[in-house]
């Protein structure tokens, strides 16, 4: 019974270990709206193409799909779904593949980059959430700082993560705009849409490790009570 009892109490630690063990973003959308009168009438910005989309959600204009983990451009975004969303609980970006143009594809942005800066949180009257938007293509500047309104981290080996929220214009866009002439003010804080992030996430390779473990132990534990 005392070894039963020390196998149970091994098991009960192996699967907590596992539940505290971070979840890794593997896949998924990023679906957007855009004020494309707003972004015309403010920043003589006119859509003309879009390059790389998937099926959006239906409430959303265009969604890019969220890269794998390999390949080029992997996304690394990793969180603790214990502490999510606070600070210090989540690490990496979340990347996509794809291009917005306008102006008759003069100006594009593109192969996006959605990450957290501590820094830029609070911003914007304490709109910014450090959530940022950075094109890495065509113009390769943060574009917008991210107003998140819902969160929703997944419960242990959960399969969704769910960000969403107002995309503001960034300080570095709005100096862009204003430099190049599309712009008669700098826009920085002006809401221009929206973003619903709809992320695909699954425990890390040694959390599920460490689970199987856990529950192969408390089977072992039931058949030597048996016995």
């Amino acid at each position: 019974m005392r070894y039963a009892f020390f196998c149970a109490a091994a098991c009960i630690l192996v699967m907590s270990q596992a539940a505290e063990a971070n979840s890794l973003v593997v896949g998924g959308r990023t679906n957007v709206n855009l004020d494309f009168d707003t972004l015309e009438s403010a920043a003589s910005l006119t859509l003309s193409s879009t390059a790389g989309t998937v099926a959006a959600d239906p409430s959303y204009a265009v969604a890019f799909g969220i890269n794998p983990r390999d390949g080029s451009l992997p996304t690394t975004f990793e969180y603790d779904p214990a502490t999510f969303p606070a600070l210090g609980s989540f690490a990496g970006t979340i990347e996509h593949t794809g291009t917005v143009s306008f102006n008759s594809d003069t100006v594009t942005v593109g192969d996006f980059t959605i990450g957290f800066d501590a820094a830029r949180a609070g911003g914007f009257d304490g709109a910014a959430s450090g959530f940022y938007v950075e094109s890495t293509t065509g113009i390769p500047a943060i574009l917008f700082d991210f107003e998140v309104d819902t969160m929703n981290p997944p419960i242990v080996l959960d399969e969704s993560l769910t960000v969403a929220g107002n995309l503001l214009v960034s300080n570095e866009f709005g100096t862009f705009l204003l430099d190049q002439g599309l712009s008669s003010a700098n826009l920085a804080g002006a809401p221009v849409g929206s973003a619903l992030i709809e992320a695909t996430a699954i425990p890390e390779p040694s959390s599920v490790a460490l689970g199987s473990a856990g529950i192969l132990g408390m089977l072992a534990v039931v058949r030597s009570k048996r016995k």
